[in-house]
């Protein structure tokens, strides 16, 4: 499976950040491809169900010319999206998977993730009803998302994974612990999403008033009170490197996660022709090994203030 270095995540144009535009992030997904962009990735549970609708006709005229991505997993209440369960099980998959094509009118799925880890059923249960979609020509290749090293090689063991999909970033460093080299070993693609750490690291966000009611961000613990301050302090020591480099912060933290392997593909999300214009300057800037070790320096594994994610959701990352 092929895909180009820097991928489209599609998420945040139907969920999540703010007020939504089907139009302008439509015209996003077209400048994409034509930045030479072929990987978009999108999830059921995004919108609900309207992100892979977006997509799904935003791609309708280069379909054939792209790597699409969606997953299932996640089941958000039709009454109140933000209560959800995790479902793993068979027969949810063959009935996600359906709905999935249908939302976005393709006959195969590229790559098809499983979104969380259920603790409820087996992973060898769950990749062995992946792994039919395959022979059924239903889907192209197998990923999973947010699970650990062990799980990792025990789904492999079912059926070879394509890619394992995570948050990594400057201030997201967990797959370094043994998940990226487990990746490495057993040829694995690690796809990196929040590679700008949702925005944050990018310099553009300067308080916490700058985020829309609706935004998840507020609920974020690296977003809220003493934290954001605190990490507020870590995107000003990238400005600065970045200006020495001669580039901007969110280049600057894409490159480092390009630099990190060359099996790893970052999908930072944005709704803006501007900021995607932005992030594809990040594959000209290259890091020297001094340069490496200098950001290893300044923001060192841990650094970040706050979990990732309210206490509730973290117990099904990295599972």
């Amino acid at each position: 499976m092929q895909a180009s270095e820097l991928g489209l995540g599609c998420m945040g144009m139907s969920d999540f950040y703010g007020k939504r535009n089907d139009e302008e992030s439509t015209n996003v997904i077209h400048h994409a491809f034509q930045s030479g962009i072929t990987f978009f990735d999108t999830a059921d549970m995004y919108g609900p169900y309207t992100n892979e609708i977006l997509v799904g006709k935003a791609i309708k005229d280069f379909r054939n010319k792209v790597t699409l991505a969606t997953k299932f997993g996640i089941v958000r209440d039709p009454n109140d999206p933000t209560r959800r369960g995790i479902n793993g099980k068979p027969e949810y998959i063959r009935s996600a998977v359906e709905q999935s094509l249908k939302r976005l009118n393709v006959e195969v799925i590229d790559l098809y993730y499983l979104h969380r880890k259920d603790p409820d059923t087996a992973i060898e249960e769950t990749v062995g009803a992946m792994g039919d979609l395959v022979k059924q020509g239903k889907i192209r290749g197998i990923g999973l998302s947010e699970v650990n090293a062990e799980t990792l090689r025990k789904a492999h063991r079912v059926h070879p994974i394509t890619a394992l999909q995570s948050e990594y970033s400057l201030w997201t460093r967990d797959p370094e612990e043994d998940v990226l080299q487990t990746c490495k070993d057993l040829g694995i693609a690690f796809v990196a999403y929040s590679p700008l750490g949702r925005g944050f690291l990018t310099g553009q966000i300067k308080k916490f008033e700058d985020f829309e009611a609706n935004d998840y961000r507020r609920f974020s613990p690296r977003f809220q009170g003493d934290n954001f301050q605190k990490n507020i302090e870590l995107v000003h020591k990238i400005e600065e490197m970045a200006k020495k480099k001669n580039c901007s912060a969110a280049q600057l933290a894409l490159a480092w996660v390009l630099a990190q392997d060359d099996n790893i593909f970052p999908i930072p999300g944005t709704k803006h022709i501007k900021y995607l214009d932005e992030n594809m300057g990040a594959l000209n800037v290259k890091l020297t090994a001094g340069e490496l070790e200098e950001i290893d320096a300044i923001i060192p594994k841990g650094a970040a203030s706050g979990t990732r994610y309210p206490e509730a959701m973290m117990g099904s990352v990295n599972r």
